[in-house]
């Protein structure tokens, strides 16, 4: 009954989401060219043979899953990979990003007859959603057509599961689709069995996979001849309402540490702007990297500029881990804890658990509650250089430790792959 309202109202809304895709394009927030997309239009042919469609929200998704993209491509060669996300970032970052053999188009929005138009046109034979972004009208077409699909790298908070609780009638169906659900850690694994996920197992989070996030060489020189040997850390993945508690925190460690440089890479780096008002507002001068600016002599770098995040994770051996300084559940850590960063994490980290809870056991991370106890730990760690090593070692040997999952999952994925494969075709052939 709830699923039936979800789809008429979906249905009846379309020509009001078509207005507010528009209304998104013009704040950057969609891409023009490729707006049809968003509407279940394709913008490429369908390459002949097998295809796998992979869908994942943003950033941070995308990202994680692409260790095991090419994994599957280096296994199935002749299956294409068609990759879906929602947002330009994700979109910009994939197409310089994802292996040959792989597509990429914009997810259509959970609007039936989009949904429907899409599927029609690109036929996969299989589907990967990755993370936790459930949509029921794309889920039961998928089920209609009887798609196999399979849930991957399954993240879910516990304002997410509290919120679920509430709607189990719809979320129920499209849990009981995905065969196999393989999650992120036990503790998302017994949260889904009990929204009605069936075959849940845990194969490791494959954001431990990932590579060291890229750097250019010589922006990295660039860079560190304009720090020139000042005091520096590093706010990472910063949302706009924690730009204050920073603020207070530079404050602080300047009293200390005459000086001092804070580099802020924005969570989305089209809030840049905004941030860059809010820090002037505190008092503090600032510059900001889409404007071509260096850091100069200014109390505060804005690297509001996209992909560029692994540059100041060299630039930095102090880290903030953003997003957690608030209730919004803090970013991966473990792309700055690979590079060997010493780690400082808000209170916040509901989104990775087991992963905070390992870096605080380790010494790689430690956890701050407010704008005093950030500025005096990153004072402490400035003071400190053999501290800081040995935290960022720490955090490091975590990153390491949960290697594999790639492999498992990948190995797990084979039943739907197999079907899909020319190669594998021949070899039934043959028997």
């Amino acid at each position: 009954m709830i699923g039936a309202l979800y789809r008429s109202l979906a249905s009846a809304g379309a020509p009001a989401l078509r207005l507010w895709l528009v209304a998104r394009q013009r704040r950057g927030k969609e891409d023009e060219a490729r707006l049809g997309e968003r509407q279940g239009i394709a913008s490429q042919p369908r390459p002949p043979g097998g295809l796998a469609w992979i869908h994942a929200a943003s950033v941070g998704e995308s990202l994680s899953v692409l260790p095991l993209v090419a994994r599957l491509r280096e296994q199935w060669p002749d299956v294409t990979l068609l990759f879906t996300s929602g947002t330009v970032t994700s979109a910009q970052l994939l197409g310089e990003r994802l292996p040959p053999g792989c597509l990429h188009q914009y997810a259509p929005l959970d609007v039936p007859g989009w949904v429907e138009r899409f599927l029609d046109h690109w036929q996969p034979g299989a589907v990967l959603w990755v993370e936790s972004e459930f949509w029921p009208n794309t889920l039961a077409a998928l089920r209609a057509r009887r798609i196999p699909v399979a849930l991957v790298n399954a993240r879910m908070s516990p304002r997410s599961f509290a919120r679920w609780q509430k709607a189990t009638p719809l979320i129920r169906p499209p849990l009981d689709l995905f065969e196999p659900c393989l999650a992120q850690d036990e503790t998302i694994a017994a949260r889904l069995t009990a929204l009605g996920a069936r075959q849940v197992r845990c194969l490791g989070n494959l954001k431990f996979d990932a590579e060291p996030l890229p750097a250019d060489g010589a922006a990295l020189a660039n860079l560190q001849a304009a720090i020139a040997g000042r005091p520096v850390w590093l706010a990472a993945s910063l949302h706009p309402a924690e730009v204050p508690i920073v603020a207070e925190a530079h404050r602080i460690v300047a009293s200390h540490h005459p000086g001092l440089l804070t580099l802020v890479v924005p969570r989305h780096p089209a809030k840049g702007g905004e941030m860059a008002g809010m820090f002037a507002a505190n008092g503090l001068s600032v510059a900001q990297r889409s404007s071509g600016a260096l850091p100069g002599g200014s109390d505060v770098y804005i690297a509001d500029t996209l992909g560029e995040l692994g540059l100041f994770y060299r630039a930095a051996q102090v880290v903030l881990i953003g997003g957690a300084l608030i209730p919004h559940g803090g970013q991966n850590p473990l792309e700055a804890a690979r590079l060997g960063c010493a780690l400082v994490l808000g209170p916040h980290m509901f989104n990775f658990p087991e992963i905070t809870a390992a870096l605080l056991a380790s010494d790689g991370a430690e956890r701050v509650e407010d704008a005093p106890q950030l500025g005096a730990a990153i004072a402490r760690l400035l003071a400190d250089p053999s501290l800081a090593g040995q935290r960022g070692s720490a955090a490091r040997g975590v990153a390491e430790s949960g290697r594999g999952a790639v492999e498992r999952v990948a190995a797990a994925l084979a039943p739907l792959f197999a079907p899909l494969s020319t190669a594998s075709e021949a070899a039934r052939a043959r028997a």
